[in-house]
């Protein structure tokens, strides 16, 4: 299979299914619910998609259930929106913070932390 028709089609569907879960699905367990990634196998049977949460470890976990639960609601509605010949199973998973990401985050935390210690520090 050509990986750029691969490519093409995890990029399609990230796009819809973000539409779909931002503004389709009313589960509550979904709110905050954000799709950062969609990857298909090269055979297109299956496509494995991350998500970030934007709440605690539970609510993740709720969020993906939801999602699992909405696969197939989620599977008609993609084959009504793309042209495809076989929709990809969806595999949903949490998508963890990238190693350069969360350490930039580090780092700002530690500035903002040394900024309200130091007294000299008089922003204008």
């Amino acid at each position: 299979m050509d990986a750029h028709r691969a490519h093409r089609v995890s990029e399609a569907l990230r796009e819809e299914l973000a539409e779909i879960i931002e503004y389709e699905l009313s589960d509550p367990r979904l709110s905050g619910v954000t799709v950062t990634g969609a990857q298909v196998t090269p055979d297109l049977r299956h496509a494995h998609v991350l998500i970030v949460s934007g709440g605690t470890a539970d609510q993740g976990r709720q969020a993906l259930e939801a999602l699992e639960h909405a696969s197939g609601y989620l599977r008609r509605e993609l084959s009504s929106r793309l042209r495809l010949w076989r929709i990809p199973e969806l595999h949903f998973a949490a998508d963890e913070p990238s190693g350069a990401a969360s350490r930039v985050e580090e780092l700002l935390e530690r500035v903002r932390k040394s900024r309200k210690k130091d007294p000299g520090n008089s922003e204008k």
